[in-house]
């Protein structure tokens, strides 16, 4: 879980080092809306069920707000406003034109039907479609979501304000989504962790042993990726349980048994291991994918793993960010490493705009691209600040988004 003061505690550190005012720091952290909505829908059974939705747009100096919708039942306005925040920290650090924002409602998809789950996506936008807009807010996939409530939203959308496919982005291929933007996040993270290993002293992916704490669409893409690229995959995990095989696990085998499964667990030839198992095995890279806030200070002491590589949205807390720091442990951060999805996001979104479709290989080699510049950029200012990774990205993202406020008198 990202919390708001969480994020904050990144960005007010950078803030230092960069001497920003009190005046600009309180300017930039404050978010610029907060929605909170009643949901009610009528259930299959006949009774009324209310739920509570959120939409928080942290800042839109760069460009319209972007981020996702997350259906899950610990949801909060806490947790909004750090992710929204968040968004606008990562979008800066890899250059696109938008803003941050970040919402969803405070259900668990799993314990509803898809009709359910139609009517109150349906009347979500509903609640909320005044403030969302190609223009304005564009929401994408989050945990709990996926293209066909992209698709009930950009549908929804459209009937009340006309054709409209721009509004939301990870929609349906069919329906005016992109090719490549499923595995965006997981080609992503193989790129971003490219790029680090070879600027830390790591070398190559080939032959490194790496353990993913989760094995939904971040895990298992990143898995396929690093598979390709040469990687030993050791152990993975989900939220039944973790598998491992010290010898490396067969990955296109444990992808086909995963889809018919819904789990890793069970998988032939294999021991089984807790997810906190996992964060502690000793290989070359750990890479947390699934929920945040799985390294704290009460395990940052055990980790063993060389290189943590965050695919999930904050797996770090402030405290646990220290002691590995201290311990020597590199750490590619997520307001980087998982930036693939919304870069991907924003080229369907273009492709939208422009009414014109891109190829896969254009969308792989221009992520490629963005991943290696933005890079490249957190690296220089780590150096000339000696400041950790993190740090340095939260330094480049403040000092984007300093500028565009300035320069627009916001």
């Amino acid at each position: 879980m990202a919390g708001f003061e969480e994020v904050n505690h990144y960005f007010r550190r950078a803030a230092r080092i960069m001497d920003l005012s009190s005046h600009v720091e309180r300017m930039l952290i404050t978010p610029f809306r907060e929605v909170k909505v009643d949901v009610s829908i009528s259930m299959d059974s006949g009774e009324l069920g209310t739920f509570i939705g959120y939409r928080v747009q942290h800042d839109r100096s760069r460009g319209p707000m972007k981020g996702g919708l997350r259906y899950h039942p610990t949801l909060d306005m806490d947790e909004a406003l750090g992710l929204a925040s968040l968004m606008t920290w990562k979008t800066a650090i890899v250059n696109l034109p938008y803003g941050g924002a970040k919402g969803g409602i405070a259900v668990d998809p799993s314990k509803i039907s898809e009709r359910e789950l139609e009517r109150l996506t349906r009347r979500f936008v509903e609640q909320i479609h005044d403030i969302i807009g190609p223009q304005t807010d564009i929401p994408a996939p989050d945990m709990g979501t996926n293209a066909q409530v992209m698709a009930w939203i950009m549908d929804e959308y459209s009937k009340i304000h006309g054709f409209s496919p721009a509004v939301v982005t990870g929609k349906p291929v069919d329906l005016f989504g992109s090719k490549g933007r499923e595995e965006a996040t997981g080609r992503g993270v193989v790129f971003a962790m490219e790029e680090f290993l070879k600027d830390v002293g790591g070398g190559e992916i080939k032959g490194k042993r790496c353990a993913i704490q989760g094995f939904g669409n971040v895990g298992s893409w990143t898995a396929r990726f690093l598979h390709e690229a040469g990687a030993r995959i050791v152990a993975v995990s989900d939220q039944q349980g973790g598998i491992r095989n010290p010898e490396g696990l067969d990955i296109p085998k444990l992808l086909e048994h995963a889809r018919h499964a819904k789990t890793v667990v069970g998988f032939p030839g294999v021991d089984s291991i807790s997810n906190a198992e996992l964060l502690l095995l000793d290989v070359d890279v750990v890479i947390p994918a699934a929920l945040g806030g799985v390294l704290t200070e009460k395990n940052a002491k055990d980790v063993r793993a060389r290189y943590l590589v965050e695919a999930a949205n904050a797996p770090t807390t402030p405290e646990a960010d220290e002691i590995l720091t201290r311990r020597g442990i590199q750490i590619l951060p997520d307001v980087y490493a998982n930036a693939g999805g919304v870069t991907v996001s924003y080229f369907e979104w273009t492709q939208n705009i422009q009414q014109f479709t891109w190829e896969e290989a254009k969308i792989a080699a221009e992520l490629k691209r963005y991943m290696s510049e933005a890079y490249a950029t957190l690296s220089r200012v780590a150096r000339e600040r000696r400041v950790p990774l993190r740090t340095a990205a939260f330094i480049v993202a403040i000092g984007r988004v300093g500028r565009a406020t300035t320069l627009r008198g916001l």
